[in-house]
């Protein structure tokens, strides 16, 4: 079993950003060689006289017919061939060096009997920056990423093509060149690399780091428009949110409370509001801001709560036998089931999808009280900083903007729920992770670009207001990140170059 003196070995996820981000070479500790080695030869000798299935049997629904000793092997080269089907657009880069990484570590705990060169040759491929073509379309995510990782698989038996220096070559000429040697098959290398939910764990990785960036960006933003519009800062103060009992929007809470500490223009209500100076019978200015203002760590707190239990799922996920049959080295047997099974992915992405969408329709809400002339009674309309009528301003983003956020909203659908059975049947009851996985990408992706033209308006509305009004020191650091790409717009320019620029600024975290 997964003991807890092996919890000590788990991949954490700094350890896997370091890898999967900051270049960090794969490492194969002397344990983990050992208890690969262990399982192998416990497999090899245990099969004798006895029925386990991809292994003398075939697989799925054709369990039931027994495979030969002598067509053992080459039943497991059928397979990987045979499933290596994927279509659709390719997969990142990014997100199928974190899948590779997830299948080594799920293989590398010893529950699955397989040859340690399968092990050695996918930590090689990584720290080479070798990584097979994976396609988007394929998975049902039951057996887990049957066709993707036939994919993978395929690349270890020295077929199909690899991403190597930016360009898509087949595997063999660029294992020539690098001086690799494909597997093996000794037992059951076919069914352990592809039988397991690696893929959709790999892109939820992919998509939790960035998840995390967006979500900072979305209280940077939040804080930029309470200092644009000089909100009153009881929305975000200890007492009223320590009045509720979510972690997540208290979290929310403090990080605004930390970042605006030293603007000089957010305002406290009890200086104005309760001085006992106010007389008049309408008031001029808000009694209270609008909600996606003054209700940011109620919006935001469950999206980070979501966020932390995502991790919490992948890291469990990344750290788990995937696979079926399990060997198990403590009991000396081996166990039929379905750990191969993304529910506990799927559902995640699910969530987190949801999320981000609602994450991005905040953003957007703000986004336009901004360009809304009527409603913030501040800044020019579209924060046009040309001539009104003639110059258009943030005009033409919007529309971006709100479309982009309409398609997050029509992607939230569940995957989840949308179990479709095949394989004669046999699988009568799938996740869709993958698939999952993939559309919260996309969502990702979307609010990424929102984001970017949110950052690009508040810059116009900074100067707009003057940037000698007392702004916190970090809302001035990221006005001028935005300026180093864009000037102040003044006459119209063509957007679209800047806001991908922008984009990709805080996607790389470097604003």
């Amino acid at each position: 079993m997964l003991s807890d003196t092996k919890e000590k070995e788990w991949l954490t996820i700094e350890e896997i950003n370091a890898i999967l981000f900051d270049g960090k070479k794969l490492e194969l500790s002397e344990s983990k060689t050992n208890r690969v080695n262990e399982s192998f030869n416990f497999l090899n000798s245990f099969i004798k006289d006895k029925v386990i299935y991809g292994v003398n049997t075939g697989f799925g629904p054709m369990a039931q017919y027994r495979i030969s000793d002598n067509d053992r092997i080459e039943l497991q080269y059928n397979l990987i061939r045979s499933h290596a089907t994927g279509q659709g657009k390719p997969i990142a880069v990014e997100m199928v060096k974190a899948a590779v990484l997830a299948r080594f570590n799920t293989l590398s705990l010893g529950f699955s009997g397989v040859h340690i060169s399968v092990i050695e040759l996918m930590k090689e491929l990584i720290n080479k920056d070798i990584y097979p073509v994976i396609f988007s379309h394929g998975s049902v995510g039951a057996s887990g990423d049957l066709v993707q990782l036939a994919h993978l698989a395929l690349t270890l038996i020295g077929e199909g093509e690899v991403w190597y220096k930016n360009e898509r070559k087949l595997t063999k000429d660029v294992f020539e060149i690098e001086n690799i040697q494909p597997i093996t098959i000794h037992i059951r290398e076919g069914i352990s690399v592809m039988n397991g939910t690696s893929v959709m764990s790999g892109i939820g990785l992919i998509n939790l780091q960035y998840s995390k960036k967006i979500i900072q960006k979305a209280i940077e933003a939040s804080c930029l428009i309470n200092e644009l519009v000089e909100t009153f800062d009881d929305h975000f103060s200890l007492e009223l949110n320590q009045s509720k009992l979510h972690k997540g929007q208290r979290w929310i809470a403090e990080q605004m409370r930390e970042y605006l500490s030293e603007s000089k223009l957010t305002r406290s209500r009890q200086e104005h509001l309760y001085s006992g100076s106010n007389t008049e019978e309408v008031f001029k200015e808000k009694v209270q801001e609008y909600y996606s203002i003054r209700c940011v760590p109620q919006i935001l707190g469950p999206i980070k709560e979501t966020l932390d239990q995502t991790e919490n799922v992948l890291i469990n996920e990344v750290n788990s036998a995937s696979d079926n049959p399990i060997v198990d080295l403590e009991t000396q047997q081996v166990y039929h089931g379905g750990n191969f099974h993304g529910d506990y992915i799927s559902l995640e992405m699910d969530k987190l999808k949801l999320a981000i969408t609602k994450l991005s329709m905040l953003m957007e809400r703000q986004l336009n009280y901004l360009l809304n002339a009527k409603i913030n009674d501040i800044f020019p309309p579209f924060v046009n900083l040309g001539q009104l009528g003639f110059n258009f301003g943030m005009q033409g983003a919007q529309f971006t903007a709100t479309s982009t956020t309409a398609e997050n909203q029509a992607l939230s659908t569940s995957m989840y729920i949308h179990s479709i059975p095949n394989n004669n049947d046999n699988q009568d009851v799938v996740s869709m992770g993958t698939n999952a996985a993939l559309l919260c990408n996309q969502v990702i992706e979307n609010t990424f670009e929102v984001l970017a033209i949110h950052f690009i308006t508040i810059a116009q509305a900074m100067d707009s207001k003057g940037l000698d009004k007392g702004f916190s020191q970090k809302s001035m650091s990221i006005y001028q990140e935005i300026r180093n790409i864009l000037p102040r717009i003044e006459k119209d320019v063509v957007l679209y170059p800047y806001i991908q620029q922008v984009k990709d600024l805080l996607k790389s975290n470097k604003i």
